[in-house]
């Protein structure tokens, strides 16, 4: 019995040895020089117009084991980029993003929405111009992994969700100029 006491002790210690160790969730920053918010939107029926944000900041908390995910993301609406100083000005005014009283947009996730092992889609708020409505971003793209230059964890996506300007008290010019506005989403994040 002895022998039989030992050799159970020791099966019990290899195998919590060897048992994994649960994940915890991990928070990634999102890294401003390689997430770019896109919007697009129909001009006078006669283009598809490409903007985009270059000041992005905020947070991923994602755990993989668990398949668990928010995300707090706020968008500098100063930051907007059109090709054209003056027409970053002009949709920056009261009848379009009013940034001299909303100088932010945010999004707030409130559920994440996983596919297999990955996220596919994010449920939340998004505020622009002071006005919150809830929208579901869909995942074309996530990866997880060390970041070959930094040596640290990260996090990409690409998400895209599209809403009516009006929605929001910036629908100056609808239909003429469309209403309906995609946006689109690029992202890196790192692991702190």
């Amino acid at each position: 019995m002895h022998i039989f006491a030992r050799l159970s002790a020791g099966l019990v210690l290899a195998t919590s040895m060897i048992a994994p160790v649960a994940a915890a969730p991990v928070t990634y920053v999102i890294d401003s020089s390689h997430t770019f918010p896109r919007f697009t939107y129909k001009h006078l029926g006669l283009s598809t117009q490409v903007n985009r944000f270059t000041n992005t900041t905020g947070t991923i908390v994602y755990d993989a084991q668990a398949k668990t995910a928010q995300v707090d993301i706020t968008i500098d609406m100063t930051s907007v980029s059109t090709g054209s100083e003056t027409f970053n000005g002009h949709i920056q005014g009261a009848d379009f993003f009013d940034t001299a009283n909303y100088p932010e947009a945010t999004f707030k996730s409130t559920n994440v929405i996983f596919y297999k092992d990955a996220p596919s889609k994010i449920e939340g708020n998004l505020t622009i111009k002071g006005v919150t409505q809830p929208v579901t971003l869909t995942l074309s793209h996530f990866v997880s992994k060390p970041h070959p230059m930094l040596k640290k964890d990260a996090v990409g996506a690409d998400a895209s969700v599209t809403v009516k300007r009006s929605d929001f008290n910036a629908g100056k010019y609808a239909p003429t100029i469309g209403d309906d506005v995609t946006i689109n989403v690029s992202l890196e994040a790192i692991a702190q």
